[in-house]
C-alpha cells in the first residue's frame, strides 16, 4: 500500500531531499536522483550507492517454500516474539511506528489494532499479499533510511541484527536513532554470541535435529539457508550496551530467551510434521513434476497446506496454541538468566536530536 501519509514522510535516501512524483517514478528535488515508481504496492527507495555486504534474503532460493506469500496468525515462536513486542513497545494511536526489516510484513498485520501509523521497510521485496494491500511498505536499506529526522516515535526490529556486520549494525542503530524522535523507543529481538550454561540443552536439541535430518526424518535445508548469513556482531550484553549507547540509546528493559522447550517444538516436532506433509505432497506431484523440482514444489505445497489447515481446523489451532503456551515456560523459567537470545527495549535520549 502507498498512502498519502507514506508519500508525505519519505525522503531521498542519498541526500534526504524531498521527493516529487515524476513520469518515470520519484524525483529528488535536491540531488536530482530518480527512484522507481512502477509498483502500486510499495515504494522502492533503496539507495543508489551500493554496499559490499549483501543479505541472502535477497535470493529467490531462500523464499522457495513461499512462507512469505500469506500471513497466518502468530503461533509458536512468532507468537512469543509478538507478545513481547506488544508488552514492551505498546504503541498508542498517536504513535508513528516503523518495522525495521519487516520481511513479509506479518508483524505489522498482526498489530494493526494498535491503530498507530505503521510503516514497514525491508531490503527484500518478498512482502505478503495481505501486507501489500493493507500496510505502507517500502524497499530500503536500514543503513540509509529514506526518512527525515525524528519521523517516528517508536520502532522495532525482529530477527535482523544478527544478520549485520559490526559496522552495519552501528550504521543501522545510528539511522534508527536519527529517524526516532527524542525519547523514542526501539524494541529488538536478536542474540549475542555469549550463551549461558543452560544453552547446552539447546545445542543438544539441535544435535538431535541434525541426526534426524541426516536420517531423512526432517528437512533443515531452508533453515540452514536462513541462518547462512548470520554474522552475529555482538559478543555479549556489555557490548550491546556500549554499541547502543554510541548510537544514542540506553537499554531500559531486557529479558532473555533460551528456547529449550521452544527448540524441541520448532526444531524437531514441527520439522517432523512438515517433512511428513512434504512427502505426501511429493507423492501427489510425482506424475506431474520430475527431478529435483518435485522436492522444491512439495516443500512449498506442504507450507501452503499447513497454513490452510491452521485456518480451517480448530483442533490444529488448539494443538498449536497448547504448544505455544508450553514454549512460554522458557521465558518464565529462564528469562532472568543472561544468555544469548534476548528481547530489549532501547530508548533514545530525550535531549538528543
Amino acid at each position: 500500500m502507498i498512502s498519502e501519509y507514506l508519500r508525505s514522510i519519505i525522503r531521498c535516501p542519498e541526500c534526504r531531499g524531498t521527493l516529487q512524483g515524476a513520469s518515470q517514478g520519484l524525483l529528488c528535488s535536491a540531488c536530482g536522483r530518480r527512484y522507481d515508481g512502477s509498483s502500486r504496492e510499495f515504494v522502492d527507495l533503496r539507495p543508489h550507492t551500493g554496499y559490499d555486504e549483501r543479505t541472502k534474503y535477497l535470493d529467490a532460493e531462500l523464499h522457495a517454500d513461499a512462507r512469505h506469500e500469506h500471513v497466518s496468525p502468530p503461533l509458536l515462536g512468532s507468537k512469543i516474539r509478538n507478545d513481547m513486542l506488544r508488552e514492551y513497545l505498546s504503541p498508542c494511536p498517536d504513535d508513528a511506528v516503523i518495522d525495521l526489516g519487516c520481511g513479509s510484513g506479518r508483524a505489522l498485520l498482526w498489530n494493526r489494532d494498535w491503530h498507530a501509523r505503521l510503516v514497514g521497510v525491508d531490503v527484500s521485496p518478498y512482502f505478503a499479499e495481505e501486507a501489500r494491500g493493507k500496510i505502507d511498505l517500502l524497499l530500503g536499506d536500514l543503513r540509509r533510511l529514506p526518512f527525515a529526522d525524528a519521523t517516528f516515535t517508536k520502532a522495532y526490529s525482529l530477527d535482523v541484527l544478527e544478520h549485520l556486520s559490526p559496522d552495519a549494525l552501528k550504521q543501522m542503530l545510528a539511522e534508527a536513532a536519527r529517524v526516532l524522535a527524542p525519547g523514542g523507543q526501539l524494541f529488538v529481538y536478536t542474540h549475542v554470541r555469549k550463551n549461558a550454561p543452560i544453552a547446552k540443552g539447546l545445542r543438544w536439541i539441535n544435535a538431535v535435529a541434525r541426526r534426524l535430518d541426516r536420517a531423512g526424518l526432517i528437512d533443515l535445508r531452508q533453515e540452514h539457508l536462513r541462518k547462512s548469513d548470520h554474522l552475529n556482531p555482538l559478543a555479549d550484553i556489555p557490548e550491546l550496551r556500549r554499541v547502543a549507547a554510541d548510537a544514542g540509546f540506553r537499554i531500559v528493559r531486557i529479558r532473555y530467551y533460551t528456547p529449550l522447550v521452544g527448540g524441541f517444538v520448532e526444531n524437531i516436532l514441527m520439522r517432523m510434521a512438515e517433512r511428513h506433509m512434504a512427502r505426501r505432497a511429493a507423492k501427489r506431484l510425482a506424475p506431474r513434476v520430475t527431478g529435483d523440482g518435485v522436492d522444491r514444489v512439495a516443500i512449498k505445497e506442504a507450507r501452503t497446506s499447513a497454513k490452510a489447515q491452521i485456518a480451517r481446523s480448530r483442533s490444529t489451532r488448539a494443538v498449536l496454541e497448547a504448544l505455544t503456551a508450553a514454549m512460554k515456560l522458557d521465558l518464565l523459567l529462564f528469562g532472568s538468566i543472561e544468555s544469548g537470545p534476548f528481547f530489549a527495549l532501547l530508548e533514545k535520549s530525550p535531549t538528543r536530536g
